[in-house]
């Protein structure tokens, strides 16, 4: 049994009789290194810190520490993204017990005033600082949990980046402790100009001002996306999502990605949402990764390789959605091999020899298939007529 104590920016002096008890009595007390700065001496009580990768060191960690009590100490609420979530999800549900405490969360937003159902929280602690642009839109809130001192910096200058210079800023530090902070700017760029240091614990709270950027419906503008060309546009993109039909914590296959649209938009149906995306030009490759972190979801995975080949040993999709190469032989069977029951997979083709393939998987399989016809009004001299795109064939099955 792992017992996760959630200790705020008061320390010891914060924590409840129970929570001490259990620290004093432990033989071994896991934890960072200020979080285990600020427990007093204990004779006989082993201490290690968390190593480094986390998830990738921690079973040795505990695998050293045996069966007997242990105390892992966690900032503030442990389920907050913080430790209490890695220990569940490695050991599960029983062999955890987590005492928290107020989470710098509810802090902050106590300090704003703002309550939960009216802002966005987003962690860059350890992670991209790019998780942020998914949230962007004119007059929302967020709270940025930051990862040190110089993320408040960092959050300023991706919001000039961004149009959204204008934005009000509040960095909050210390939540809960006596040290704690408040400075406040009316507008993002005042904080690029500033020299002088923020606490290493805290909270950035962001009033949006700026232009709209998109929404999360799925059909993007095809502008929002750097492409040479390969690129699912934008009514055909949002037809396919509707029927790959996103649903939180689900995995996506982009195969034949080209410029990752169709991936780039799953993610961004939710935060749980996870796309490997699969292409076989390495340029193309980079391409999507510079997308993904444009559009606001960096942990997007690209894999460059030419499938089938390459959908080998990747996580298991819940849908699938096929691009380009579907011809190739061994991508259509691999990838409806993969699908789990309710997996959902989406194919499209432009040329004749896709669309038979793609006839007789329909045949074979049922689903539905569609063709795609979009014309966009254009000038023609002084007057105006329908230009049409190049038609789409659609095959999409629910499994």
């Amino acid at each position: 049994m792992i017992i996760v104590v959630g200790i705020g920016a008061d320390g010891w002096d914060g924590l409840s009789p129970t929570a001490r008890a259990w620290v004093e009595a432990a033989p071994v007390v896991l934890g960072g290194r200020r979080h285990l700065d600020l427990l007093p001496d204990v004779p006989g009580q082993r201490r290690e810190r968390w190593p480094s990768p986390l998830r990738e060191g921690l079973p040795d960690l505990l695998a050293s520490v045996g069966t007997r009590a242990v105390v892992a100490l966690a900032s503030g609420d442990p389920f907050v993204s913080g430790i209490g979530t890695t220990l569940t999800e490695l050991l599960g549900r029983d062999a955890v017990q987590v005492i928290p405490a107020v989470s710098s969360v509810a802090l902050a937003r106590a300090g704003m005033g703002w309550s939960a159902e009216s802002c966005a929280v987003v962690s860059v602690v350890g992670r991209d600082l790019s998780l942020v642009r998914r949230e962007l839109a004119p007059g929302r809130r967020i709270l940025v949990l930051s990862s040190d001192e110089h993320t408040p910096r960092q959050i300023a200058e991706l919001l000039l980046e961004t149009g959204y210079g204008d934005s009000e800023l509040t960095v909050l530090g210390d939540l809960g402790g006596p040290t704690a902070s408040s400075a406040a700017f009316d507008k993002a760029h005042i904080l690029t100009g500033r020299d002088d240091d923020f606490p290493p614990l805290n909270v950035v709270a962001v009033t949006c001002v700026g232009p709209h950027r998109g929404g999360w419906v799925a059909g993007l503008p095809d502008d929002a996306f750097e492409s040479d060309g390969q690129l699912t546009k934008r009514d055909v993109r949002a037809s396919a999502l509707a029927r790959l039909a996103p649903a939180p914590g689900e995995h996506l296959w982009d195969v034949g990605a080209g410029a990752g649209s169709v991936g780039i938009e799953w993610m961004r149906a939710h935060p749980t949402c996870t796309t490997t995306a699969v292409e076989g030009d390495a340029d193309r490759a980079q391409r999507i990764g510079r997308n993904a972190a444009n559009l606001g979801v960096p942990g997007l995975t690209v894999v460059t390789g030419r499938a089938p080949d390459a959908l080998a040993g990747l996580r298991a999709p819940d849908a699938v959605f096929v691009g380009g190469g579907a011809t190739v032989p061994g991508v259509l069977e691999a990838c409806l091999t993969a699908l789990r029951p309710g997996g959902r997979i989406v194919v499209h083709g432009v040329t004749l020899e896709t669309e038979r393939l793609l006839a007789d998987a329909y045949r074979e399989h049922g689903g539905e298939l569609t063709r795609l016809a979009v014309e966009t009004a254009a000038p023609i001299g002084s007057f105006t007529g329908w230009t049409p795109a190049r038609a789409v064939t659609q095959w999409a099955l629910w499994r």
